[in-house]
């Protein structure tokens, strides 16, 4: 069974880098290890965000998981029960993080960790040199990811990078009004 998976407390960061991982992982599970921030779950309850699949924590029998796709995250800690797998002989586990890295990161078999504002533009990036299609409502996803990691593109981690993958997201649809009723809060 393949897992995606991000950190707990998750953000927008993390879920769009989430469902953009399934884009290149088709086959694999959503599934949050813990909690979400308080944006997160008003965007569920509020939007018509609600037909993306998520698998709940405690339906994964963690024994069961060949391969662990994490995103926004390198911290063993940040990923509740998920981390037991971790410790299963040959599980592949493939990281996508933009956090610089810590004493007692998570290794991988394949690691994609580059400075930029958010994880969800090295996703976004992955997408379009892979030529998977996307949706106007993943684009808008995706956006709110961007959006909410870099400060609406304002903070000083934020690289020419983050923009180009807002203004490819916008080409495909993007709905700015749904990004800034949910950034703004």
């Amino acid at each position: 069974m393949e897992i995606i998976t991000s950190h707990t407390n998750a953000d927008f960061d993390a879920l769009a880098s989430m469902v953009a991982a399934r884009k290149l992982y088709p086959e694999a599970r959503l599934v949050f290890p813990g909690s979400q921030e308080k944006s997160m779950r008003d965007f569920f309850l509020e939007s018509a965000f609600y037909a993306i699949a998520v698998d709940r924590l405690r339906n994964i029998d963690v024994d069961l998981i060949d391969r662990l796709i994490i995103v926004d995250n390198r911290n063993p800690a940040r990923l509740g029960k998920l981390s037991g797998a971790l410790i299963r002989p040959n599980i592949s586990v493939h990281i996508y993080d933009h956090h610089p890295p810590a004493e007692g990161d998570i290794r991988g078999e394949l690691e994609i960790v580059q400075e930029v504002g958010a994880t969800t533009t090295i996703m976004v990036e992955l997408i379009r040199q892979k030529g998977v299609p996307i949706t106007p409502l993943e684009a808008t996803i995706f956006s709110l990811g961007i959006y909410e990691e870099t400060g609406s593109l304002t903070f000083v981690s934020t690289t020419e990078r983050d923009a180009q993958a807002v203004a490819y997201l916008l080409s495909q649809g993007a709905q700015l009004n749904i990004v800034s009723a949910f950034i703004s809060r």
